[in-house]
């Protein structure tokens, strides 16, 4: 058994978790997700909790036990919450634009970066240097924060390009002219 797995997700107030024909499905003030449950895990809702359950001990049935449980508490999360993922632009002329779901990059490049992000996140900018990509399916934000970050990586010499607001970036000495 997973330990992650066994660990029962609590379903706060103002969502709906139902199963319905192999999938969960989670309603809440944000929106809606589902997801469809293999096939040889089950997952009951009673009491307020969710519990999912492996019905066989193979080594690929353990570890969907704890995927699936994490997969329907991301669910239970950004139905109520939401996520949110912050990238700062660091370096000189380095600016983002957004235009409806367009996101212009200028990264030094000959011409700028055109990104057009999913209808299920929306993406902000602060000052042109900082991107806030926020939504309720945990998997896309990360997918188009990495996808926009991965346009100009920040390089460690002078610091510049796309980051994380919480990554940090060991910074490495130049050459130095004897």
């Amino acid at each position: 058994m997973s330990r992650i797995g066994k660990i029962p997700v609590s379903i706060p107030s103002g969502v709906d978790v139902r199963v319905e024909s192999g999938s969960v499905i989670t309603k809440g003030s944000k929106g809606e997700l589902s997801f469809a449950i293999p096939e040889e895990i089950s997952v009951d809702v009673a009491d307020g909790a969710v519990s999912v359950s492996a019905v066989s001990t193979g080594k690929q049935v353990r570890a969907f036990h704890g995927l699936t449980r994490s997969l329907i508490a991301n669910m239970v999360e950004g139905v109520s919450n939401g996520f949110s993922k912050v990238l700062l632009i660091e370096g000189v002329g380095f600016r983002a634009a957004i235009q409806g779901a367009n996101v212009t990059l200028s990264l030094g490049f000959a011409s700028p970066i055109l990104y057009v992000a999913p209808d299920t996140v929306s993406v902000t900018e602060e000052g042109g240097t900082r991107i806030t990509i926020s939504g309720i399916d945990k998997q896309q934000v990360g997918l188009v924060a990495s996808r926009i970050r991965s346009y100009f990586p920040v390089e460690p010499y002078k610091g510049k390009g796309i980051r994380y607001s919480d990554e940090v970036v060991k910074r490495k000495v130049g050459k130095t002219v004897a």
